[in-house]
């Protein structure tokens, strides 16, 4: 089994930042990549960001110059978003995925987080 918790949500103004964590724990051997995807009220999920096990990052149109992914070099589990100038669109349920597999030859299969709310006051 593999969990991941999601930290750092709250109430934040415009124009402010906010950092995310994302821990994974469990029986993970390999992780082939790690993202940040997030769901607004009233519409679907969509992808923050992206990076893979080889350090590769993707960012959604919307977030580009003001959030940045990032992991922990020494403990390859933790995924972080640095999330700067913050406005109300920003507003969301941010989940965490991981996609891993726990045994040598095995499927890569996601796993998600049950996500942290970010609200950004105008």
């Amino acid at each position: 089994q593999v969990q991941l918790v999601e930290s750092g949500g709250g109430l934040v103004q415009a124009g402010g930042s906010q950092r995310l964590s994302c821990a994974a724990s469990g029986s993970i051997l390999n992780i082939d990549s790690m993202g940040w995807y997030r769901q607004a009220p009233g519409k679907e999920r969509e992808l923050v960001a992206t990076i893979t096990s080889g350090g590769s990052t993707i960012y959604a149109d919307s977030v580009k110059g003001r959030f940045t992914i990032s992991r922990d070099n020494a403990k390859n589990s933790v995924l972080f978003l640095q999330m700067d100038s913050l406005n109300a669109e920003d507003t969301a349920v941010y989940y965490c995925k991981i996609r891993a597999r726990y045994y040598l030859g095995g499927p890569f299969l996601d796993y998600w987080g049950k996500g942290t709310l970010v609200t950004v006051s105008s």
